[in-house]
């Protein structure tokens, strides 16, 4: 074993045992950096955000002059050379719509204006993935044309995008590689996954239109989570780590109090995320719950998840209560505020670490980060110290951990939700494509076989574009 492997192999070790909610040999070491990582290498970030090939090189570059346990391949998730292929509409591009060293922006349209009109429930509950793209497609983009007359650069848009992501796709798969080949880097996360209450307020009707639906028709809307929710655990699942390794992770965005009230968020939050959560934990998959915001109010509601089904990630949650509600069951990640990162000093950040490592850290169960995604305003000595504090401070004496392992939860999801119009994975089921041709001779299993195969690339390429872009 060569030393790369050696320190790759010594870090998902580090990783794997304290996500299981166990004490390893030190506090593992796993921020999320974005356009940090860009200001490090010196690349502006209209370069890691439009060319993700740079974007690339600054990871590495980070990965290998500081001692962290795990990285996001590309916490610039946003390829913007992808998004103006497909002329979305919703992001504003650095060097195009802001000035070059400003991170990508999402621009939420006016109410008016929302990509999903209130009164069109009905047809996403129908049939989400067919909703997506008849409906929600040419109005996110600029160059998709509504009508079945497609012009030649509608057309384009639409065979550029999906070979845009592929080729894109393929090349995060090299860039773990390469992290873990030239860095002794692991990888962070794999797979993603949002609440079906979140892609409606963000991608969808927008914040305002959604609260307006909570009001007048909150049943359409739960009937909407319910639609969607089946869809979201599938791309999930399609895309985590098959080794089922590191979690997939879910980004935490809206719904939570005061942003909606508590009575919409156990009647149609928690009741269609909680059993997308159990599903895929069933499946033998962690999922990260990036917690952005504050979500202290419901700490009560994921004790109810399964033992170790979860990460939970501390930004603006009070972290002396998410230690004391959640610590038996779950690791804790972050709660080095970003404020801090940006405007405190070396000596400030490693005092805030030691409050910490000593408040929630002692017994295991703890990842060092930041409170949220690192962009470029955080301070380079300042990721230095926070690195060099934890290494230093946060080694633990060899012992038994904690926990024993607890057999997961097997609940199905296809028990909590209605019958859908086409199974997740698929647009077009085979018996509808069936209908349309001659009689057939010989093996037909192996023409329904190849038909879901190519299907579920015309599935994923909708949904990524949802949640990922």
């Amino acid at each position: 074993m060569d030393e790369m492997e050696y320190i790759y192999q010594e870090r998902l070790k580090r990783y794997l045992t304290v996500m299981r909610n166990e004490k390893p040999d030190c506090i593992p070491i796993r921020p999320f950096v974005a356009e940090f990582t860009a200001k490090y290498a010196g690349y502006t970030c209209q370069e890691v955000t439009h060319d993700y090939r740079k974007a690339f090189d600054a990871v590495l570059r980070c990965a290998i002059d500081f001692d962290w346990d795990a990285m996001v391949p590309n916490m610039v998730y946003v390829w913007t050379g992808l998004t103006q292929a497909l002329g979305l509409k919703y992001y504003a591009v650095p060097g195009i719509d802001i000035p070059p060293d400003t991170p990508f922006q999402y621009l939420e349209p006016p109410e008016e204006k929302a990509f999903m009109r209130a009164d069109e429930y009905d047809l996403l509950i129908d049939d989400p993935t067919a909703f997506l793209y008849n409906v929600w497609l040419p109005r996110i983009s600029s160059e998709i044309a509504a009508n079945r007359l497609a012009s030649y650069r509608s057309n384009l848009a639409l065979v550029k995008g999906a070979m845009a992501m592929n080729s894109y796709f393929n090349a995060l798969g090299l860039q773990v590689e390469r992290m873990r080949k030239e860095a002794g880097m692991v990888s962070a996360i794999a797979g993603i996954l949002k609440a079906p209450l979140d892609i409606i307020a963000d991608k969808l009707r927008g914040y305002i239109g959604l609260i307006k639906d909570l009001r007048k028709q909150p049943e359409k809307v739960l009937e909407a989570c319910k639609s969607l929710a089946p869809q979201l655990t599938k791309v999930a699942l399609m895309t985590a780590d098959p080794e089922k390794k590191v979690p997939i992770a879910f980004w935490m965005h809206r719904s939570y109090v005061p942003l909606i009230s508590m009575d919409h968020f156990n009647n149609i939050h928690w009741r269609t995320l909680r059993p997308i959560i159990e599903d895929i934990w069933s499946h033998g998959h962690q999922v990260l719950f990036y917690a952005e915001g504050d979500w202290t109010p419901h700490l009560n509601s994921f004790t109810e998840l399964p033992e170790r089904s979860i990460i939970f990630h501390i930004d603006k949650t009070d972290i002396f209560e998410a230690y004391r509600k959640l610590k038996d069951k779950f690791c804790l990640s972050g709660g080095v505020p970003n404020w801090l990162l940006s405007l405190g000093t070396p000596d400030e950040v490693r005092r805030y670490c030691q409050k910490i490592i000593d408040s929630v850290a002692s017994e295991g169960g703890y990842i060092m980060d930041a409170s949220a995604i690192i962009q470029n305003d955080a301070k380079i000595e300042n990721i230095k110290a926070m690195t060099e504090f934890t290494r230093e401070y946060g080694k633990y004496p060899i012992e038994q951990s904690r926990h024993s392992s607890k057999d997961r939860n097997e609940s199905s999801i296809a028990s909590s939700f209605p019958k859908l119009k086409a199974k997740p994975g698929i647009c077009i089921p085979w018996e509808e494509k069936r209908k349309e041709l001659p009689r057939i001779s010989g093996d037909e299993n192996i023409l329904k076989r190849i038909w879901e195969e190519i299907e579920s690339y015309g599935y994923s390429f909708i949904w990524q574009i949802l949640l990922s872009f």
